[in-house]
Order: C-alpha cells, then structure tokens, then sequence
C-alpha cells in the first residue's frame, strides 16, 4: 500500500508537468512561428518480486513478478509541423515554406535561429528581430528606399529615387539541423542548436538542401492545435484525477490494515 502511494505520486507529478506544457502551449497559440511542445513519459525502475527467467524446477522457469513503481516524464519534444501562413502585405514580414530557420545574431555574439519572420528595421537600415537581434546575413536597407521586394529565394532588393530598376542589397539564408527537435528553446522566438540538434546546415531559400522558400507580406503562425490541446487537457486532468483516487483507496487500506492492530 505504501508502494501504491508513491507510485500514484509519481502518476500526478507527470500529470501536472503534461498539463504545464499543455497550458504553455496554449498560452502561444497565437505566437508567431511558435512550435509546440509535447511531453513524452517513460515507466520507472521495476521492484523484482521474482525475476523473469528464474528457475521453478529443472523442467520449468518462472515468467516473472515485477511490480512497477511508477512513471516519470523523459522528454519534452519539439513539434516541427508547418503553422498556417497569415498574409500582412508587410514587405518585411517573412514566412518560410519549409524546414528552414532564420539566423540573427543576439546581443553577446552568439547565432540564435527562429521561425518568426516578423522583421523590421532600426535605426542604421539593417533589418533586426522584434528584439534589435540583426539578421544574419546582415542586410542594410537605405532610408531613401521606396520599395522593398524579397523573392522566395531570399534575394532582397529595394528601389531607390531616380532608379529604374530596384537594387540588389543582399541574400538572405537559411539553415536547418539532423535533429530539429534537438533544438533548445531559449525564449523570445529563439533556438539555439545543441548536440543533439547538430550544426547547422546553411544554405539558400529555394536550394537543394530542402530549407524550403520565403514568402514576402505573410507570417506563419503558431502551429498549435487548439482543440487537440484542450483534448489533452481534458486526459490530462483525468489521468491525475485517477492518481488521486489511487492515493486516497491506499490510504484507506492502510488506515483499516492499522485499526485491525488496535
């Protein structure tokens, strides 16, 4: 019985962590470029009663009793399914059709990747996340500039008073990894790669490394599955509703096993 308590223990702390990257999820439902998440378990160390395989007699072997002790949460993985493209006619909003991932540099030196493609520009023309991180390659955009095109290859040109023909200023590139779900989550749109990500594989929109191609005026949106996460939830809280019960048939059975003593 006092097994059963803790096992059942370990049934609603998973539950509580699955129902926090629930709540994560649906909380950036309607974050740009955001990837949710999904908590995977994986059951805990078995007591052997009796090991499997162990010998009954010289003619037969036992098949076993193991009683589990529980379960715990392994991973939290990363779902990278394309979100719905959203259109804003914004010529520096971007959406990548594909696997591919931005590149900007954050404040310290360090590469950071995103999928949120809501660019603008700061004070010296060059072309920065919502944060002031520049986008890698650094692309200036003339204040004279009358109009901005990027192509689905990620070449960006601007026209210019008196010009004809708009200017080429820049190539913008992509990358991705082996193991995009390796990636780590770092907050304000970001990812940093990992070992488990691997290095990452540069290349240009449109190219023969499958990093796939921009899209000028639209954005992509969160890839959360509103109602799939509220089913979640709603097993969720069922799953920790039956620990619970577990806990408190436990603690009945061993409040009558202690009156027996009296």
């Amino acid at each position: 019985m006092i097994r059963a308590l803790y096992t059942a223990a370990s049934g609603m702390s998973a539950q509580q962590l699955n129902l926090d990257t629930i709540a994560n999820n649906l909380a950036n439902s309607s974050t740009v470029g955001f990837r949710q998440r999904q908590l995977q378990f994986q059951d805990m160390i078995y007591q052997n009663l009796i090991t499997p395989g162990a010998a009954q007699s010289q003619q037969t072997v036992s098949a076993g009793l193991q009683i589990g002790l529980g379960t715990k949460s392994a991973a939290s993985e990363v779902i990278m399914t394309q979100g719905d493209m959203n259109q804003t006619n914004n010529s520096l909003d971007l959406a990548i059709q594909g696997s591919g991932f931005f590149q900007v540099s954050r404040p310290d030196g360090t590469i950071a990747y995103t999928r949120a493609g809501n660019f603008y520009l700061n004070n010296q023309g060059q072309i920065v996340n919502s944060q002031g991180d520049p986008l890698i390659p650094n692309i200036t955009i003339p204040t004279n500039a009358t109009a901005i095109t990027i192509t689905q290859y990620g070449v960006v040109n601007a026209t210019l008073p008196g010009q004809t023909n708009p200017s080429q200023l820049g190539q913008i590139q992509l990358v991705t990894f082996a193991n995009t779900g390796g990636l780590d989550s770092v907050g304000s749109n970001l990812y940093t790669a990992t070992l488990s990500s691997g290095d990452a594989v540069l290349g240009n929109p449109g190219g023969t490394e499958g990093l796939g191609t921009l899209q000028q005026g639209y954005l992509e949106n969160s890839n959360v599955d509103v109602v799939g996460a509220f089913v979640q939830m709603v097993l969720a809280q069922r799953a920790y509703e039956s620990n619970s019960k577990v806990i408190t048939a436990a603690d009945q059975m061993y409040s009558q096993t202690n009156n027996m003593a009296k």
